[in-house]
Order: structure tokens, then sequence, then C-alpha cells
């Protein structure tokens, strides 16, 4: 790789990495595969490991933005993708504030809301955000069968796990609002969703029993984080000026990167 990029320090809109001219390791090829061969799917991976970025392209490609994508490998595959477009319902459970039993519904109200707003669509003020949501595809699916992407879908419990009670009615909430989704199957395309772990124990996904969990699956491996061979062929010139500024000879990759870790740790 010999145009240095600015690397997309906290950026997770995958829009201003690619206009804006920041650095991206493809993971079109790896997307493209997800795309194709799951319907409804669960990653988990840890915090900061980008969940969201991979929910923005996602989100463009399913939108059928293919001009953003020029050179990375999907825009290019006219034989294998077409580059449809899809409604797409994007919900970031992150940014909805929970401290209160009454707030998880309202959050994901608002954020149908928006999502409909986007489409010219407006919804009843006094449904449960399961009916919201139903209300919402459906209208949609007179477009196109409808693409629901949902980041940090964990997050109502994670935030609250040490008020069991708060967690409990966040848990109850989200059980039921995810039950919806598998009654809307003929209007859906496309169903992802990320969180840091899978609460398997709390029959938070009963109601959503097709959902394939791809967190361990080989194809799914490198769809977040760097492998050693991205590492190695795009981030090499960032490695050796981190190393000059040090004075340190970064010899194999790998052994530089450990030398960094154990001097920040």
């Amino acid at each position: 790789m010999n145009i240095k990029k600015p690397l997309p320090r906290g950026i997770s809109s995958i829009r201003k990495i690619l206009e804006d001219g920041y650095l991206y390791i493809d993971k079109t090829k790896l997307i493209h595969n997800l795309i194709t061969t799951e319907k409804y799917a669960f990653l988990s991976r840890p915090r900061r490991f980008g969940k969201s970025l991979l929910i923005s392209t996602l989100k463009e490609i399913f939108l059928g933005n293919k001009e953003l994508f020029k050179g990375l490998w999907i825009h290019d595959q006219v034989n294998q993708y077409q580059w449809p477009q899809y409604p797409v319902i994007h919900l970031d459970l992150s940014f909805i504030d929970c401290r209160l039993p009454e707030n998880l519904s309202i959050g994901i109200n608002k954020a149908l809301d928006t999502a409909a707003e986007s489409y010219n669509i407006n919804l009843s003020s006094n449904h449960e955000p399961g009916y919201k949501l139903m209300d919402l595809v459906r209208e949609l699916s007179k477009k196109n069968r409808v693409v629901i992407l949902i980041d940090e879908y964990d997050a109502p419990i994670t935030t609250t796990i040490y008020n069991r009670e708060l967690a409990n009615s966040n848990r109850r909430t989200l059980r039921s609002f995810y039950a919806t989704i598998k009654s809307l199957d003929e209007y859906i395309h496309f169903f992802f969703m990320t969180g840091v772990s899978k609460f398997s124990q709390t029959s938070l996904f009963s109601g959503l029993n097709n959902l394939s969990d791809i967190s361990f699956y080989p194809s799914a491996a490198a769809l977040t984080g760097y492998t050693q061979e991205e590492v190695d062929y795009y981030l090499l010139p960032y490695i050796d000026e981190m190393a000059a500024t040090r004075s340190v000879n970064p010899g194999p990759t790998h052994d530089f990167l450990r030398y960094e870790f154990t001097l920040h740790r």
C-alpha cells in the first residue's frame, strides 16, 4: 500500500471514511458473502471492534449506493452483485438512555419514527415498539422487501446490569420487540444484529429463533477487526513511521505491535 491515507480514528461512518479519503481496509468481499448466504444473522464482538462500521457499510450497500464503493471489491462485481435498492431500518440501541424503565420503549419508538420520516411515512404515536415496527415494515415493503440493521442490541441490558430490576424490565421490552421480527418474515430481505454478548439463557431470542449466530463462523472471522495479512498490506507504512518516531526496529509487524501493546498497557 503506497498511498498513506489518514487513519479513521473513532469514525464509524463508511460514507465519511470513503468520501473524506480515510484509510478503509476492504471488507466488502466478506460482506458480500454474508448478505448472499444469510438472511437472519447475529454477530457478537467486543467494543471498539468495528461493529458499527460494519452496520454502516451494510446500510450503504443495501441502499444501492454503488458509486460510494468505487475502488473496492464489491463495486466491480457486476456478475455477482447487481446493487438492488432496499428500504433500510437502522437502529443503534447504544444511544438510548435506559435509566428509567419506560425510556427503552420511548427511545425505540423515536428511532422508528425517525426512520419512518426519512421515507415520508407517518406512524401512530400510540403503538408499542413491536407494533410500530410492524407498521413501518409493512409500509416500507410496498417499495421492496426491507432490511433491518440493529447495532448494540444488548446495550439496554449491559448498561443496567447492576440494577437487576431495570435490566429485567429492559430484557422484557427487548424480548417482545425482537419477537415481532419473526412474524414479519415475508416482508424482510435481510436482518442483521450486533452486540457485545449473547444472552442465551435469558430467553431474549426465544421469539427470534430463526437467527443464525455467526460469531464463530470461519466465514465471519475477519468481518471486523484486522487480520495479520491486512495489517501487513494496509498498515505497514504507519507501523514504520511509528517505529521511526520511537527509534525502534519494527521487524515483523506482529513483534512491533506486541512491543507497542507492552509499552502502553
